[in-house]
């Protein structure tokens, strides 16, 4: 599957040194202001090379939008946006185009397809995820404009070193002020160090990314199939890399009893609020007002330039030296990419409850006594 979304529909297209990469997004709504300028922010922040703790593959990232548009607004009909690869080399690949890299897709694909595109893993490569930023920046766009929906990422933890981020109060400067993207100024600088040991080791780190949605309205979602949450933890569980997804408290919340993990309701300004949020802004599958709160674990860098035990297309056990450009940590780049799946799913279900309902998402309309 190649495509995600009901009614905000988007397929991504191109491999990582192919001839570009790239979305086409369906179910945009018409007449929305609409120009390169307002994606490219978020592919810059995605891109490659942007500093020592990333690889070094030298990518402008330089969007085109080549249809679904006119005189700056959106028409419609399919928005195909565009961004070429410049940098690929293909020949850094040569010395173990017949071996399997551990813990990459290279074995899968082949065992599913019977061939595979060995340069730089293709579709398998997070290169695919320029799509997704693409199209997580019109879907934040229309987002913000209707319903004033903030969206933010952070880097919450790299290896055994965690955060302490507030989620109501964090911003994209904070985040954008830190090398890492941790906006924890007291434990960005580990982290920074700790990215770059395992790079000068030639070893890569893992770790967890943090993302709210804050401002949701509630109603927002589907009680069975189509669940706010489980389209989220869809969306993260198919990025490249992502191991585990949490929403609100998570695994941490088979720890406590139900008399501490509730989130009872209570009335603010004539609306009705939560004096907690364990269920992390969504209930039986349908957001109740409160910030969407989540949590995705990405694996360490698969490529690390240490010698790995692996076996060949016919069957020999070798070992694998790996050559490459590679991030030691995929955390500061996933940033920007987990502020997309956040902002696609929510703008497929705002799109869907506005078909079903006839209505825009509202507060709860208290009955008068």
């Amino acid at each position: 599957m190649n495509q995600s979304g009901v009614l905000f529909r988007i397929t991504t297209f191109g491999e990582s040194h192919g001839g570009g990469v790239g979305v086409v997004i369906d179910g945009c709504p018409p007449g929305l202001l609409l120009v390169e300028a307002d994606i490219q922010p978020d592919l810059d922040r995605r891109r490659p090379g942007q500093s020592r703790l990333t690889t070094q593959r030298q990518e402008a990232d330089q969007c085109r939008i080549l249809s679904g548009t006119f005189e700056g607004r959106t028409l419609g009909t399919p928005i195909a946006v565009l961004v070429e690869n410049a940098d690929a080399r293909g020949r850094d690949y040569e010395p173990f185009k017949e071996l399997f890299r551990p813990s990459h897709a290279d074995f899968t694909y082949e065992a599913k397809y019977g061939i595979r595109n060995w340069k730089g893993g293709g579709r398998a490569s997070a290169r695919e995820t320029i799509g997704r930023v693409a199209a997580g920046a019109v879907a934040r766009k229309i987002l913000t404009t209707s319903l004033g929906i903030d969206i933010v990422a952070w880097v919450d933890q790299i290896g055994d070193i965690c955060a302490a981020v507030d989620p109501e109060t964090v911003s994209q400067e904070e985040v954008e002020s830190s090398l890492v993207r941790c906006p924890d100024t007291r434990t960005s600088p580990g982290m920074v160090d700790a990215v770059d040991q395992a790079r000068m080791d030639g070893d890569s780190l893992g770790g967890i990314i943090g993302v709210v949605a804050r401002n949701v309205p509630p109603g927002l979602g589907e009680p069975v199939f189509g669940k706010l949450d489980g389209d989220l933890a869809q969306a993260y569980m198919s990025l490249p890399a992502a191991k585990g997804f949490e929403i609100g408290s998570g695994f941490s919340g088979v720890t406590t009893r139900g008399s501490t993990h509730n989130d009872p309701f209570r009335l603010q300004d004539g609306q009705i609020r939560t004096t907690t949020n364990h269920s992390g802004g969504i209930q039986g599958g349908i957001s109740n007002g409160e910030s969407i709160r989540a949590r995705i674990a990405f694996k360490p860098t698969a490529t690390i330039l240490k010698p790995m035990p692996t076996v060949s297309r016919t069957g020999e056990e070798t070992t694998l030296n790996a050559r490459g450009r590679h991030d030691p940590c995929v955390l500061p780049r996933a940033v920007v990419i987990c502020e997309a799946a956040m902002a696609l799913t929510l703008v497929d279900h705002y799109l869907r409850h506005r078909g079903q309902t006839g209505r825009e998402p509202q507060n709860f309309p208290l009955q008068q006594r």
